[in-house]
């Protein structure tokens, strides 16, 4: 038998493909080499799964740093809003929270995830489960796909949903690279992005701040000229091997593409306090020692910031921590207030792409139609989700951008079957 559609990946995007290829009459076929569906899915937003966010689509896309432009066009047939609509639409209702994240109302992915596979279901779409894809031949007219046991599945539209190499417990193992370099694809560089920084600061080696976790920070990444290239102002907490947390991971994409540019290591500058200038803090801190001159200075300083912290900065500039406000100079206060304003650090590294949340690079976007997500290189091929070469931050960005190119993915490669079928 030959397929209409076949949908290689049972992820975001090849679930979301597979649903809009059946509505638009395509006989599908899904194939998932593991054991669930939407494994994804499933740990996305701490297990709450994060499906989109309702921003406008411009933000979204500022989101999406990452080749987010290209989204542009398929934004004008499917959303962000459509994709809170299509849920809605399946019975999963859905609830707002902060920077516009939304959830299902119930807490757990597995509303998110049931839902879509009843609508397989309903469409009456084949699934075929623990079914590996061992290669992919290309034909005039249709495609052929080689399983694992050698058996042989054709297909008129054949659509590559399989991910990235980032969270290869998920399954997204780096499969459809070759199935696209062989269509004639471009894989650009592959690197982790969203991931854990590694540095080789005293402070870091000597376990001094492990595990301290530091609320509302300003993060920022510096280029060449000492200046911020971005900052992001969110958690982060130092680790055994370097930096971790929210503002971390949506730095991290530009400390690897600085480190890949081959710089050794790339310098950060974290504001403690980036709600307050540093004129405003020095203000505030002298004023404090000298209504209160019989207070140790780390008495006086510990309510502004964690007390490991506040111990390790007048560690640097040898402040004994239990003279008095009134032995301490006001130039020693200034040095306080100012490393927590601009603390430099440098990093070297980043956790390896397997211990990632997104991959960066991936087929490139020059050889995709936008509005349709076909290949250039070759009729009947569609790809769409983490294969693609589009990153976004953490906060449902990534998801949307897998929704959104596999609804068109999938509607187009119906459209073109059914085409060339004559009907």
């Amino acid at each position: 038998m030959t397929y209409d559609v076949v949908v290689i990946g049972g992820g975001p995007s090849g679930l979301m493909a597979s649903i809009a290829a059946a509505e638009h009459n395509a006989e599908t076929l899904l194939l998932e080499k593991g054991r669930k569906l939407g494994t994804k899915l499933a740990i996305s937003g701490g297990g709450r799964c994060n499906v989109t966010n309702r921003v406008p689509a411009e933000e979204v896309i500022k989101h999406i740093p990452g080749n987010g432009k290209f989204l542009y066009s398929p934004f004008t047939v499917f959303s962000n809003y459509d994709i809170i609509n299509f849920f809605n639409g399946l019975g999963v209702e859905l609830k707002e929270e902060d920077h516009g994240r939304m959830f299902p109302v119930t807490n757990s992915s597995k509303t998110v995830i049931n839902a879509l596979v009843n609508k397989l279901h309903d469409l009456n779409i084949e699934i075929r489960m623990k079914t590996p894809v061992k290669s992919v031949d290309y034909g005039e007219n249709e495609h052929t796909i080689i399983l694992e046991d050698d058996s042989k599945i054709l297909t008129k539209s054949l659509i590559i949903a399989v991910g990235g190499k980032a969270v290869p417990h998920t399954g997204s193992t780096g499969d459809g690279y070759p199935w696209a370099q062989k269509a004639g694809h471009t894989i650009t560089d592959l690197y982790p992005t969203e991931v854990a920084i590694t540095s080789d600061e005293a402070f870091i080696q000597n376990k001094r701040l492990q595990g301290l976790s530091l609320r509302n920070v300003a993060l920022s990444v510096l280029n060449k000229k000492s200046k911020p290239m971005i900052t992001h102002q969110m958690d982060m907490i130092f680790t055994h091997f370097g930096i971790s947390g929210p503002a971390v991971l949506r730095c991290s994409q530009f400390v690897v593409k600085e480190l890949k540019k081959g710089r050794e290591e790339v310098p950060m500058l974290l504001d403690v306090l980036p709600d307050k200038t540093e004129d405003q803090l020095v203000t505030e801190v002298l004023k404090s020692a000298a209504d209160n001159p019989k207070k140790s200075v780390r008495n006086l300083l510990k309510g502004l910031i964690p007390e490991r912290l506040l111990d390790y900065i007048l560690s640097i500039w040898n402040i004994n921590q239990e003279q008095k406000a009134a032995e301490t100079s006001k130039e020693s206060f200034r040095h306080v207030v100012h490393e927590l304003k601009q603390f430099h650090f440098t990093v070297n590294g980043s956790l390896p792409l397997k211990k990632a949340f997104v991959t960066g690079g991936g087929v490139s976007l020059k050889e995709i139609v936008p509005k349709t997500l076909q290949s250039k290189q070759m009729h009947g091929l569609y790809f769409c989700g983490e294969i693609l070469d589009i990153h976004g931050y953490t906060g449902g960005y990534n998801i949307t951008s897998a929704l959104v190119t596999g609804r068109l993915a999938g509607m187009n490669a119906a459209s073109e079957s059914i085409r060339e079928d004559g009907s």
